[in-house]
């Protein structure tokens, strides 16, 4: 049976989130949080936890905010700012792996920036390792970047991007190249997938839960369009026109036009 637990937000460890969130701290303690007790076999250590992520206005920055609860405590807990980059065109957070022992979670944070180099037209794709150490009391965050990878994909400062991934891979595009890549999560080697003839520019990229992953290429009702589908290990399942996409059971699909 599942309980409802009130947790008062009156504690000596609590924490405060950054200044720019002004709004969200008046508000809390006023605010009674319901969870459910379940076993913590089940849960993961950093289950009730959560970062928000915010984009510059000018782009070239991110902002994160580390928030939520932990065992005898809640309220934000670390911050922290990307880049800079030129433009940010896409990110994305891998699935987590957890250290019970060390009471450890790492990620990985993939920041495309498509506007990057002197003249603003290279494509690089910025990985950083996120790792949550959690204590009663606390989660202490730490951001470090691992690795800059040079993508072969067409930029500018008004290029759209678009990424998804599954357990191995990234699938990265840019609405001003013919094709996309596809970038190893181990070693961060870069192959180029395949695109059509005559060329179409990359529209999207979707994945699904279960590791497909759509590579399409022009846009809704047109006949200049096609796709490429790739299965969990990488390789492609189909091909064909019009511009098919996947969906996922968290985060909707929204036509462009």
């Amino acid at each position: 049976m599942h309980h409802s637990i009130l947790l008062r937000l009156s504690i000596p460890a609590q924490k405060e989130r950054p200044s720019h969130s002004r709004l969200w701290r008046h508000f809390l303690p006023g605010l009674a949080l319901t969870c459910f007790a379940v076993s913590s076999q089940g849960n993961p250590i950093d289950g009730t936890l959560f970062t928000t992520y915010q984009i510059s206005a000018d782009h070239t920055k991110v902002s994160w905010v580390v928030c939520g609860s932990t065992k005898d405590s809640s309220g934000c807990y670390d911050s922290g700012t990307l880049g800079p980059f030129g433009n940010v065109g896409a990110l994305l957070e891998s699935a987590a792996s957890t250290n019970v022992t060390t009471k450890t979670v790492a990620r990985e944070i993939y920041v495309v920036d498509v506007a990057g180099g002197t003249f603003q037209t290279e494509v690089n794709l910025y990985v950083y390792t996120k790792t949550d150490i959690i204590s009663p009391n606390e989660d202490k965050t730490v951001v470090a970047l691992k690795d800059t990878i040079g993508l072969p994909l067409v930029g500018g400062s008004n290029v759209l991007a678009s990424m998804a991934a599954n357990n191995k891979f990234l699938f990265i595009g840019t609405n001003q190249t013919q094709y996309g890549v596809k970038v190893a999560k181990k070693g961060f080697s870069v192959t180029q997938t395949p695109g059509f003839d005559p060329p179409i520019n990359v529209s999207a990229i979707t994945a699904d839960p279960y590791g497909y992953v759509t590579v399409t290429f022009g846009t809704f009702g047109s006949a200049n369009s096609g796709f490429y589908l790739y299965g969990p290990d990488g390789t492609v399942q189909e091909d064909g026109g019009g511009a098919p996409f996947l969906l996922n059971t968290t985060q909707a699909v929204l036509p462009s036009n």
